[in-house]
């Protein structure tokens, strides 16, 4: 039905069971068992029902649509708002196929009516994993439902006119709060069709039309003249404001664009009109003139988008035009005959001034829907109450991300590398080889004999070889991950560039694959970093490996094998001075090892510490004061940080032992330092335990080579393990992207297909109707031509008088000729009471030149 107001239509979706998703994601993401919300994910699933359901006109539809909007923010406090269960993925094609997994996608679907270029709704349809698109559609729809309820009210009374201007308002609020809250929290790239120019051109359409609701209603209340004037003027800058953003965006169709040009015109037309029944009052004659012809102007303007508006919208053109034309010739034959006043011209009229009364009025459920929801709110309860809200545990995750990042690089790590400088130290001065091999010439030093032990049970050598053969798989799954994700961006681009060449830049307008998956590009830089970053400390660790390889292995062997892979030396006596430095001597390598020990200990009190550190109880603690103090506001990890602060100052007295460590340390150092030379000085030019010496140096050296190496392991396996999830995220993130642009591709090229063609439909009718004029002109040409006769003049005569019930035709023809002395007809207007005395031209008598209408 023709109106000369628009509505949104309602966009539509496909049924989603929302609750097999989320109770999938607490039973593998939380300790609470998905049983306790039985009721809730029944809940959840009823209320999406009822909402995608509200497909109507009617006010039941505005609680069933804000109830569901209101659950959805509550929930997204609750959980991530991209739902994701582990594996699983579902697309819109699966699931027309009947191909159902563990996840969900929701797609909704916008209609053609405002769509540029769009013949098929079904060629719309958008899906996402995301509860944040969920909740903008449905807002979407409630602004839909809102301008819906406006144009089905009866806008001839002053109520209705009223009714209709709060829910054009309170529309525009609905497109506002999701335009400034929503899409911004969408973490995606928005619809299309949701994009700030499209948004922005439809808030102020609704803008306009509830300004033009309030200007009907002053019109019909018969307010002053200069007052209607300000209001319509305003609704002029809502209608300009509406079609420039309409331009700008690639959804707002053509027919609206124009629908708005000729309303911005028709109201400028309607303010200076009743400007100048203004000026008529003020007894400003030569300026009513003025704002006459200004407001003929504009109502002209308006007339070109004839073409393209409807027929109530021309109609109240045209009745507006008549008025200004009827008052303009009765204006200006005043002024030339009586009043004398100059016209000014249109550079020195004064800009009217403006009257809003339109302002985007977001409603309370919306901009605030917790406050709906409690005990006795009208929305009821909140679900999932009793679930720990995912803020909390994303705050538990990041406390012990930092307290283990604390501790290990300020007190495990720092005591590590001290340990490690002490060790070089010794390696340097050949100790404790130097003196094993004096104090004990035959056999093993019983530390060896212990280290050697150690390596044994642990199967030292196998374990480090299966240790590197898992490592070296997890890092071809990773790279195989990361190279499948680079495959599908790679295939993804050339289909796009191959598409681009094909339709060319022109028609081919969506972003380049580069700059629409400008996350997705720099994340392969990042993981390739990665990857380049962990091949170098591969091999670093496999060259340690093989340096000590051999000794490894001699420490695995047998006890006889270490034996003799040791070499005795001969027992020499030893001097007094000799004695006394290895004494000294070996009371500092006693020293080291009583260190290395404590060191050992204090790590392992550091780890302990750590895993026993739990703040779950004290989040939710804190989280319930959140919640009993700010019930309206939506729990951020951000509002721990006082808490994690408070709880990393236990740390503060650990950080400290690093320093006496240190202090502890540089003093051992020296020690060993003059100890050591003292024994060197002692035994000047004893020579005979020189190879025993190196041999035992060897083993040791391994000992603490393999003790690096298993670390080291350790560490590229925890890499690989991590490396894993950063890239199975990556890939799975690229194989949606890729998905969803060969979607979107196909949407493109089947729009294009049906482009063409309607266009060569519209080709071949152009062509029928000029082989129809052809005809028409041979056709004319082939006729006889006249014959050669003189055609007399016809000679004038005075038509008799018509006998009463004989047609002359002299006369012409008239149909339903009324009586001289009925009044002239008048054409009253509903939807626009400011012309109620635009007469139509013309009686009875046909005009040849107007045709023939029927109806």
């Amino acid at each position: 039905m023709a109106m000369n107001i628009l509505f949104l239509p309602f966009r539509r979706t496909n049924a989603v069971s929302m609750s097999a998703a989320i109770k999938q994601y607490i039973s593998t993401k939380y300790d609470q068992h998905p049983d306790m919300f039985k009721k809730d994910l029944e809940a959840i699933d009823i209320l999406r029902t009822n909402a995608v359901n509200s497909l109507e006109a009617h006010v039941s539809g505005v609680q069933k649509l804000t109830t569901y909007a209101a659950q959805l923010v509550w929930i997204g406090g609750k959980f991530p708002i991209d739902v994701r269960t582990p594996g699983g993925r579902e697309s819109f094609h699966a699931q027309s196929q009947g191909n159902r997994s563990a996840d969900y996608c929701i797609c909704w679907h916008r209609l053609a009516l405002i769509l540029r270029g769009t013949l098929l709704w079904a060629l719309t349809r958008k899906g996402q994993n995301n509860l944040r698109f969920e909740l903008a559609n449905v807002l979407y729809n409630l602004a839909s439902l809102y301008t819906q309820l406006a144009v089905s009210l009866n806008r001839s009374t002053s109520d209705g006119l009223k009714s209709a201007c709060n829910y054009f308002c309170q529309a525009a609020g609905v497109i506002s709060h999701l335009k400034e809250t929503v899409i911004p929290e969408l973490r995606t790239i928005p619809p299309e069709d949701m994009d700030i120019m499209t948004l922005e051109s439809i808030q102020q359409l609704l803008l306009a039309q509830a300004q033009e609701c309030f200007w009907s209603k002053a019109v019909k209340d018969g307010l002053k003249d200069g007052l209607i004037a300000k209001l319509a003027a305003k609704v002029s800058d809502f209608y300009d404001q509406a079609a420039e953003f309409g331009t700008k965006s690639d959804i707002i169709s053509t027919e609206w664009i124009h629908h708005m040009t000729a309303k911005l015109h028709h109201f400028a037309a309607a303010a200076q009109y009743r400007a100048s029944r203004d000026c008529l009052d003020k007894q400003k004659y030569g300026e009513e003139v003025a704002r006459l012809r200004d407001s003929l102007t504009y109502v002209n303007e308006a007339l070109k988008e004839s073409r393209w508006i409807n027929k109530i919208v021309l109609g109240d053109l045209n009745g507006l035009k008549a008025r200004v034309s009827e008052d303009l010739k009765r204006a200006e034959k005043d002024n030339d005959v009586i009043y004398l006043m100059s016209v000014p011209p249109k550079s020195e009229l004064k800009t009217l001034d403006r009257a809003g009364m339109a302002t985007p009025r977001i409603p309370q459920e919306v901009s605030d829907p917790f406050s709906a929801l409690g005990d006795k709110a009208a929305f009821g309860q909140p679900l999932f109450a009793r679930l720990v809200p995912y803020a909390v545990h994303v705050a538990v995750s990041i406390y012990d991300e930092r307290k283990e990042r604390l501790v290990n690089s300020t007190i495990i790590d720092e005591l590590e590398a001290l340990t490690t400088k002490l060790r070089d130290l010794l390696q340097s001065l050949n100790l404790p080889a130097s003196l094993q091999a004096l104090e004990k010439p035959l056999g093993l030093p019983p530390s060896l004999s212990i280290h050697a032990e150690e390596i044994r049970q642990q199967d030292g050598l196998h374990k480090l070889q299966r240790a590197m053969h898992e490592i070296r798989k997890l890092k071809a799954n990773d790279e195989a991950m990361y190279q499948e994700g680079v495959g599908l961006l790679t295939t993804e681009a050339a289909e796009d560039d191959k598409a681009r060449s094909k339709h060319g830049t022109a028609r081919w307008t969506r972003q380049p694959s580069h700059q629409a998956a400008e996350k997705l590009y720099a994340q392969v830089k990042e993981i390739d970093g990665y990857l380049k970053s962990s091949a170098s400390s591969d091999e670093l660790v496999r060259s340690k490996f093989k340096e000590c390889e051999s000794a490894i292995q001699t420490l695995s062997g047998t006890k006889m094998d270490l034996e003799s892979s040791v070499p005795s030396s001969r027992r020499v006596t030893l001097t007094p001075a000799v004695e006394e430095a290895a004494d000294s001597l070996r009371s500092a390598l006693n020293d080291v090892n009583q260190l290395e020990h404590r060191r050992k200990r204090i790590m392992q009190q550091m780890r302990e510490k750590v895993k026993n550190d739990d703040i779950n109880s004290a989040i939710l603690a804190e989280t319930a004061r959140f919640e009993r103090e700010y019930p309206m506001q939506k729990i951020e990890p951000a509002m721990f940080e006082s808490l994690f602060e408070d709880r990393l100052e236990q740390y503060e007295e650990d950080r400290k032992v690093v320093s006496e460590e240190k202090e502890s340390q540089s003093q051992l150092v020296v020690r060993i330092q003059e100890a050591n030379a003292a024994f060197i000085t002692a035994r000047r030019g004893d020579s005979s335990t020189k190879e025993r010496e190196q041999a035992l140096q060897r083993l040791e050296n391994a000992y603490f080579k393999y003790k690096e190496i298993v670390s080291n392991l350790n560490t590229g396996r925890k890499f690989y393990n991590d490396l894993a999830t950063i890239v199975t995220r990556f890939t799975d993130e690229c194989r949606d992207f890729a998905y969803h642009r060969r979607m979107e591709a196909g949407q493109m090229e089947t729009l294009r297909d049906l482009t063409t063609a309607l266009s060569n439909l519209n080709l071949n009718l152009q062509d029928q109707k000029e082989r129809q004029s052809l005809r028409s002109h041979y056709a004319t040409q082939q006729q006889p031509p006249p014959s050669d006769a003189t055609i007399a003049a016809p000679t004038p005569t005075r038509a008799p008088q018509p006998e009463p019930g004989i047609w002359n035709p002299a006369q012409g023809i008239k149909f339903g000729g009324a009586p001289p002395q009925q009044p002239q007809q008048v054409d009253s207007n509903v939807h626009h009471p400011a012309y109620p005395n635009a007469n139509v031209k013309g009686g009875g008598q046909w005009d040849v030149s107007r045709g023939v209408r029927f109806g």
